[in-house]
């Protein structure tokens, strides 16, 4: 596999664990000193929001501080259009994201009413914007070193 493959591999596995807010399966893709820095992108100016320090601290916070999923619910995010760059044992990745809120609805005791078709719920995209991650091989495997994640609209937490 070819790094370029392996990163977005990297990637996709990210998104995952933010998914299923699993923050052991996120650890394991930075390094123990890895870092993770979220911003605001007002209007062309990156405005910085927080940052976590350490893989342990990144997974914690994936466990504990992403607010879980309603019943039925879920969470996809989504990247695209990556730009890869890759020196030696280090690389960058510029890929663009969504985020959709996924929640289906609950079927009626009686059945889905006459002329109910397709899929019942909804799909609303929350978050956009960029990450945009250093990584490093490390014994022949890529991992995140530091990570931003800049937001196309404002964020409260």
């Amino acid at each position: 596999m070819s790094d370029q493959r392996e990163i977005q591999e990297v990637m996709a596995r990210y998104v995952r664990a933010a998914d299923h807010r699993d923050g052991a399966a996120m650890s394991k893709i930075f390094l123990p000193e890895g870092k993770t820095e979220i911003f605001y992108n007002n209007a062309g100016t990156a405005e910085r929001l927080g940052e976590l320090v350490g893989a342990k601290a990144i997974g914690d916070a994936v466990t504990m501080l992403m607010k879980p999923h309603p019943p039925r619910g879920w969470s996809h995010h989504t990247t695209h259009d990556p730009i890869i760059e890759v020196t030696g044992d280090t690389a960058t990745l510029d890929v663009q994201f969504v985020v959709f809120n996924v929640v289906g609805a609950e079927k009626p005791e009686g059945g889905w009413p006459a002329g109910a078709f397709g899929a019942q719920g909804t799909i609303i995209p929350i978050e956009s914007g960029y990450y945009r991650p250093t990584l490093k091989k490390v014994d022949g495997r890529w991992m995140i070193a530091h990570h931003r994640v800049y937001h196309d609209i404002p964020y409260a937490f």
